[in-house]
């Protein structure tokens, strides 16, 4: 099982190559705030155990393991966001939150939770009676 510093690497270059066609070291060093050095020995191991394919001076490419576990991982990002959004948080917390808690569900919570969500959304009262207790409690 890949750590949170190894997904968090593997989604970062997985969302680079769709964005842009390829993901470097700067670039991925830059979008998760941390220093190349890092990002090369991170993809060492991530070439090491077979999620990608690094030529040094030539770039990398996502394994079909890496871009299946790539594509999981965005997945799984976008269903939190999309959760603590039809939940009532707070716009400018969603991302600061899923980022504390998505390496800490099991993959059988996110499909819960996506269950939940298809769930809801199916059933606009539950999502209006959600809405009137988060006025509720902020008038309160």
């Amino acid at each position: 099982m890949p750590t949170p510093s190894m997904e968090d690497h593997i989604e970062q270059i997985y969302m680079l190559i769709e964005q842009k066609g390829y993901a470097r070291v700067s670039d991925i060093a830059e979008s998760l705030s941390v220093l190349p050095s890092s990002v090369t020995k991170m993809v060492q191991k991530l070439d090491k155990d077979g999620y990608l394919i690094y030529e040094r001076y030539r770039g990398l490419m996502l394994t079909p393991k890496g871009l299946k576990l790539g594509k999981r991982l965005v997945q799984r990002h976008d269903l939190l966001e999309q959760f603590l959004r039809l939940i009532g948080v707070q716009e400018d917390k969603i991302y600061e939150d899923v980022e504390g808690i998505e390496h800490h569900l099991s993959w059988n919570s996110i499909d819960r939770i996506a269950d939940l969500i298809q769930a809801m959304e199916e059933n606009p009262d539950f999502l209006q009676k959600l809405e009137e207790l988060k006025e509720q409690q902020q008038s309160e």
